[in-house]
């Protein structure tokens, strides 16, 4: 499949373009990129992949697939553009800037018979890998309180569209490391029914939401408890997962965001392994924590397949969206 990557920010360079310059059945061809430094690494690093500047000169090309990682506030117009040019489409998080415009996406790509799939990549956290088979093999019995943290110490403020306080950039935490959350806990349990979220803005600097705390009430009875902030100089568990005959609590972050950060190329033997002393415990016992795998999300995109499914996003914008609600009203809402 002829691939075109649109955007080499942090997303684009290290969450994609490693893989879509490694996988099996994947032609990596095109990255679009206005940005003169960042069309220079792309050179050096991936010769033979072609530089545009603006996304117009991509519909010249002949291409298959297109991944969309520009700033939030444009992924549904350019997962649009690329479903009107005939491609399959993968699309950054957030899916959309809202529940309507994802289902409007949605159903355009069922009309034009096109593959419209959601990168939520953090499916293939070890971490989360481990959780997802601690739970499928009833080794917790049935979870009643699912507790997931990606928490970081951020004091200072970063000037970039992420810190925008302008809501149609889409800059809240809620947006960022917020969807992963949610999506995580919907791939685990289930569209919630109810919601209930505190989201702050706490630096003083800041003008984007910079903590957050999601509470989601699943059809099943489960709980989850979500949180995710800029400003935790004490971070807690990664997981902690509570369940009727047994308990699994886990500290420490997946391993492949940083070493994509620092350049390396995706797979081999040691990829995605969890080091010792980081592996969660199961009432005491300590677990081997599964392998993470970014590199499965594109190679079922290669195979033909779509990882994440469309409804797991929409169900997501629309825990979002309750969340905001929420925290204005202080009240719990009902999806």
């Amino acid at each position: 499949m002829r691939t075109a990557l649109i955007g080499y920010g942090l997303g684009g360079a290290a969450f994609h373009a490693p893989f879509l310059a490694t996988t099996h059945g994947l032609d990596f061809a095109a990255v679009v990129t206005g940005n003169p430094e960042r069309q220079r690494q792309v050179q050096q690093r991936y010769p033979g992949v072609e530089v545009v500047g603006t996304i117009d000169e991509l519909w010249e090309r002949e291409l298959d697939l297109v991944v969309v990682t520009t700033p939030n506030r444009h992924h549904g117009e350019h997962a649009r553009a690329a479903l009107e040019h005939g491609l399959d489409v993968v699309v950054d998080k957030p899916f959309a800037a809202t529940a309507a415009e994802a289902r409007e996406l949605a159903a355009l790509a069922e009309d034009l018979d096109k593959r419209l799939v959601p990168f939520h990549n953090r499916r293939w956290d070890g971490d989360f890998r481990t959780v997802s088979r601690l739970t499928a093999e009833n080794r917790l019995g049935h979870v009643h309180r699912f507790e997931s943290r990606f928490e970081r110490w951020r004091p200072e403020v970063k000037g970039s569209w992420k810190e925008s306080g302008d809501p149609a950039d889409l800059g809240s935490i809620v947006y960022d490391l917020g969807t992963h959350l949610v999506d995580q806990a919907i791939a685990l349990f289930g569209r919630p029914t109810h919601v209930y979220a505190e989201v702050r803005t706490l630096r003083p600097a800041a003008r984007a939401h910079d903590d957050a705390f999601l509470a989601l009430t699943h059809a099943n009875g489960t709980v989850s408890h979500l949180w995710a902030s800029a400003l935790a100089a004490d971070v807690g568990p990664r997981f902690r997962v509570l369940g009727s005959t047994a308990a699994y609590v886990k500290h420490g972050m997946d391993p492949q965001e940083d070493l994509l950060k620092a350049g390396a190329v995706p797979g081999g033997t040691g990829w995605g392994a969890d080091p010792e002393e980081s592996r969660g415990r199961l009432n005491g016992d300590t677990v081997q924590t599964e392998r993470g795998a970014y590199q499965d999300f594109y190679a079922g995109i290669a195979a033909g397949g779509s990882p994440v499914p469309v409804a797991d996003a929409v169900a997501g914008l629309e825990v979002v969206e309750a969340a905001f609600e929420s925290a204005r009203a202080n009240a719990v809402v009902k999806l």
